[in-house]
């Protein structure tokens, strides 16, 4: 593990090329915090952004209040899974997306996965992102 105050360590083969934005792997261990989807809306479930940009920087500030709420910070989050309605719309807008998640996550990459749905139940929204963290015991 690399420290108390974050429980993990990063799990790449010293033969592979290096992760640019995520970790392939990660190994942990304490108090599990499931979050579930969270989407670009406030907590009062309005959408202040219409863009992907916007709403995945509210999807994550959601995600680490939630996370707050336990004693964590977002340096505990282990995996993250994003789920965008336009795969096209998330890489003409990487430079943005990567901008928003370092302004709330910092330069913590954990292990994710991505993969791009039909829809969202909630029919303005253009991310969901659930989150797993593992804060120390």
């Amino acid at each position: 593990m690399t420290d108390a105050r974050t429980p993990h360590e990063n799990l790449h083969p010293s033969n592979w090329k290096k992760a640019s934005g995520y970790a392939n792997g990660m190994l942990a261990q304490g108090r599990t915090v499931w979050v579930g989807g969270q989407i670009g809306w406030t907590g009062d479930q309005v959408f202040e952004a219409k863009d992907l940009v916007g709403q995945t920087q509210q999807a994550l500030r959601n995600i680490v209040a939630i996370l707050r709420e336990a004693g964590g910070r977002p340096e505990h989050i282990v995996r993250m899974t994003w789920f965008v309605t336009d795969k096209k719309d998330y890489l003409a807008n990487l430079k943005g997306v990567g901008a928003a998640y370092r302004s709330v996550m910092g330069k913590h990459f954990p292990a994710m996965t991505m993969v791009q749905v039909v829809a969202l139940i909630e029919n303005d929204a253009k991310v969901e992102i659930e989150a797993t963290a593992v804060l120390p015991d």
